[in-house]
C-alpha cells in the first residue's frame, strides 16, 4: 500500500538493515557496517533470488537487478545466521523469493503515478495444472528524478515455470531481464547538499554520467525428496551489459556462470545440513575518454576472470527438548587474474587467490512455540574484488596489481530473543564484531570515485532492534532501531576514531490506522546526531526528522488505491556519504535525501 521503487522501500522496517537512498533506485545497503565505505555497486552481503546466489564471480554484486515489486517476499539472515546459504560475510544474506503460478494465480495489475514525472506500472500472472505451474511479471519505470540530472527509465521481466517430475522430484526454471538506464546526479557539498539539494554535481551534468545495465540471467533450482533428506541443485548463467559514464566511460560485458547443490537431513535430534556452490565469469572490460557521454579515445583495455568458491556445513543437534547446539563452517577460496591489451598509461597483468575457514558456534533456546532466545560465535571472511585489488584501472597512478590489499576477516559475538507476546512482536540483537583488515574506501578527487586500503583492527558493535504492537484490529505500531558503534581500534593514524556514514542511532515507526477498508499510516525516521564524513572525524552531518504518511483504500472487490507521500515538511538534509580521509567545505561527497514527494496508484486482482 506504497509507493515500492528501491529494497528500501521494502526493508526498511527490516530489523538491523541499514538503507539510504541515494538517487532513483540507488541506496546504500549494510547490515552490522558491512561494506560499510563502498560508495558504489554493493560488497559484503550475499544477494541470493530464490535461494540461488546472484553476487557476481568477484564477490561483488548490482542489487539494482533485484525489482523489490516482483517478490513475494523477501527473507533477511543477519551475519551468521547465512550459514545456510553457504554465506560467510559479515553482513549475511538477502533472499528474494518470487512468486510461482500456485501462489499467485490470476492476473495483477498495478498502476502509480506521482512527482517529478513518475510513472510506474506491473502487469503479472500466474497459472496452475496438476503437475505445471509458470508466473511471469514485466514492470516498467520512467521518472525525471528529485534531482537534476536524475532521470531514469527501466524495463523488466521476471518469470519460472514449475514442473512436478515425480512424486519425490520438482523443478524450476527462472528467467529474468533487466534493462535500467540512470543518470548520475553525483555528490554535492554540504552548503550545496543543504540549502540547493536539487541542483547537480557540475561534473556528472557536463560528463553525463549515468549507470545503463542491460543483463539477461537464467537459472534453475531442482529438488529432489530422499525421505530424511532432501537435496537442492542447480546452476545459473547471468550475461551482463555495463555502459557507465563517469571519470572515463565504462563499457563493460561480462558474463558469469554458476552452480550449487544443498543437502538437508534431519533424523530425530540430529539436523544436517552439507552444501557447496562455485561462481566463475569473464569479463570484457573497456575505458574511453568520456566525451559528454560519449566514447572517445580508447584508454583501457582487459580482460579480466574471477572465481569464488565455497563449501559450508551447519550440524544441529537437540540434547534436550527446546535447546539446540549449532556448529558448523564455510570454507572459501577465490582468485581475480586480468590481462591488459592495451592501456594508454602502465598498467601490468597479473592475479592474486584468497582462502579462508570461518566457523560458527551458536545455540537457540526455545521456551515457547512463540519466543526463540539465540546466541553465536562465528568468524567471516570477505574477498577483494576487481576494485579492491586493481585500482583505478587504466588512470595514473596504476599499479599492476594491488597485492597489500587482503581479505577482510572477523570474529562476531551475537546474542538475542525474537518472538510473540499479546499483542507484541519483537527481533532485538546485540552483536559486536572485531575486525582485521577492514576494506575501506575514500574518494580520491573530483575525478577518480575512491580507493580501498586496509584498516589495521575496527569494531563494530550494536543493537538491532523491531517492535510491532498489534494494539487493535484497526491499529499496529511498527518500530525499528539501530544503535551503531562503528569505530577503528587503536589505529596509528586515526586512533579511536569513529568510522563514518552509518549514524549512531537511527529510529523508524509507523503507526497504522484503520483497516483494509480505509486506512492511514503517517511515519517518522529520526536520526538525532547525523555520521561523520571523513575518517579524521572533522566534519559531523547534522540529524534529521523525515515525516511521510500512506493510506490506502478497498474500491471494490479485489481493486483498491493507495497514496504515498514521503517528507512532507520538504526537510533539507543529508543522507548519505562518500567517505574522505579528510573532509573541508569544497568536499563533494554528499547526498541530500529526497525531496518532498507524492505518488498514487491502484492494484487490481482478476
Amino acid at each position: 500500500d506504497k509507493s515500492v521503487v528501491s529494497l528500501r522501500d521494502t526493508l526498511a522496517f527490516s530489523p538491523g538493515v541499514y538503507l539510504q537512498p541515494r538517487y532513483g533506485q540507488e541506496v546504500r545497503i549494510s547490515i552490522r557496517g558491512s561494506g560499510l565505505s563502498r560508495g558504489f555497486h554493493m560488497r559484503g552481503l550475499t544477494l541470493l533470488q530464490d535461494g540461488v546466489p546472484i553476487n557476481l564471480a568477484d564477490d561483488n554484486g548490482d542489487f539494482q537487478e533485484l525489482e523489490p515489486i516482483f517478490f513475494d517476499h523477501l527473507e533477511v539472515y543477519r551475519g551468521a545466521n547465512a550459514l545456510r546459504f553457504g554465506s560467510g560475510t559479515l553482513g549475511g544474506a538477502i533472499n528474494g523469493v518470487t512468486p510461482t503460478g500456485r501462489s499467485a494465480k490470476g492476473v495483477y495489475l498495478r498502476a502509480e503515478a506521482g512527482s517529478f514525472d513518475m510513472l510506474r506500472a506491473l502487469v503479472s500472472a500466474g497459472v496452475a495444472g496438476d503437475r505445471v505451474d509458470a508466473w511471469g511479471a514485466i514492470s516498467a519505470d520512467t521518472s525525471d528524478g528529485d534531482r537534476d540530472h536524475a532521470k531514469r527509465r527501466s524495463f523488466r521481466f521476471q518469470g519460472n515455470v514449475g514442473l512436478d517430475l515425480s512424486d519425490n522430484i520438482s523443478t524450476r526454471f527462472y528467467a529474468s531481464f533487466n534493462n535500467i538506464n540512470q543518470q548520475l546526479p553525483g555528490a554535492l557539498t554540504r552548503a550545496q547538499a543543504l540549502t540547493t539539494p536539487k541542483m547537480a554535481n557540475a561534473a556528472s551534468a557536463a560528463g553525463d554520467q549515468q549507470r545503463d545495465i542491460d543483463s539477461l540471467r537464467l537459472q534453475n533450482r531442482t529438488r529432489i525428496d530422499l525421505g530424511a533428506a532432501t537435496l537442492e541443485l542447480g546452476g545459473f548463467v547471468n550475461a551482463k551489459s555495463l555502459f557507465h559514464p563517469i571519470f572515463q566511460v565504462i563499457d563493460q560485458k561480462s558474463t558469469d556462470v554458476g552452480g550449487f547443490a544443498r543437502l538437508d537431513y534431519a533424523a530425530g535430534p540430529v539436523e544436517l545440513t552439507l552444501g557447496g556452490e562455485v561462481r566463475n565469469g569473464k569479463a570484457k572490460a573497456k575505458q574511453f575518454v568520456n566525451i559528454a557521454g560519449r566514447r572517445g579515445a580508447l584508454t583501457f583495455d582487459a580482460d579480466q576472470k574471477a572465481q569464488t568458491a565455497s563449501l559450508y556445513g551447519e550440524m544441529r543437534v537437540r540434547p534436550v527438548e527446546r535447546l539446540s547446539l549449532i556448529a558448523g563452517g564455510v570454507y572459501a577460496d577465490g582468485w581475480r587474474e586480468r590481462r591488459v591489451n592495451f592501456s594508454a598509461s602502465p598498467a601490468g597483468d597479473g592475479r592474486i587467490g584468497f582462502d579462508a575457514f570461518s566457523p560458527k558456534f551458536g545455540l537457540l533456546f526455545e521456551p515457547s512455540d512463540r519466543v526463540q532466545i539465540f546466541a553465536n560465535y562465528s568468524r567471516s571472511a570477505e574477498f577483494p574484488g576487481f576494485g579492491e585489488v586493481f585500482q583505478t584501472i587504466g588512470t595514473p597512478p596504476v599499479s599492476s596489481l594491488v597485492s597489500d590489499i587482503r581479505p577482510q576477516r572477523a570474529w562476531t559475538a551475537e546474542i538475542g530473543t525474537r518472538g510473540t507476546a499479546g499483542i507484541a512482536h519483537w527481533d532485538v540483537a546485540f552483536y559486536r564484531s572485531t575486525l582485521k583488515g577492514e576494506m575501506l574506501q575514500f574518494t580520491t578527487n573530483a575525478s577518480i570515485p575512491a580507493a580501498t586500503f586496509n584498516a589495521d583492527r575496527t569494531l563494530h558493535q550494536g543493537i538491532e532492534a523491531g517492535l510491532d504492537l498489534d494494539v487493535a484490529p484497526w491499529l499496529r505500531l511498527r518500530q525499528t532501531y539501530a544503535y551503531s558503534d562503528f569505530r577503528f581500534r587503536n589505529d596509528a593514524q586515526f586512533g579511536d576514531n569513529r568510522l563514518p556514514v552509518v549514524p549512531r542511532h537511527m529510529y523508524r515507526a509507523e503507526l497504522r490506522v484503520g483497516t483494509d477498508a480505509l486506512h492511514v499510516a503517517p511515519s517518522l525516521e529520526w536520526v538525532p546526531q547525523g555520521p561523520f564524513a571523513d575518517y579524521a572525524n572533522r566534519v559531523r552531518t547534522p540529524g534529521y526528522a523525515l515525516l511521510g504518511v500512506t493510506g490506502g483504500m478497498t474500491v471494490a472487490d479485489g481493486f483498491d488505491a493507495f497514496v504515498d507521500v514521503r517528507n512532507i515538511t520538504g526537510k533539507k538534509a543529508i543522507g548519505d556519504i562518500s567517505a574522505v580521509l579528510a573532509a573541508n567545505a569544497a568536499s563533494a561527497i554528499y547526498y541530500p535525501v529526497e525531496r518532498r514527494a507524492i505518488s498514487a496508484g491502484v492494484r487490481a486482482r482478476f
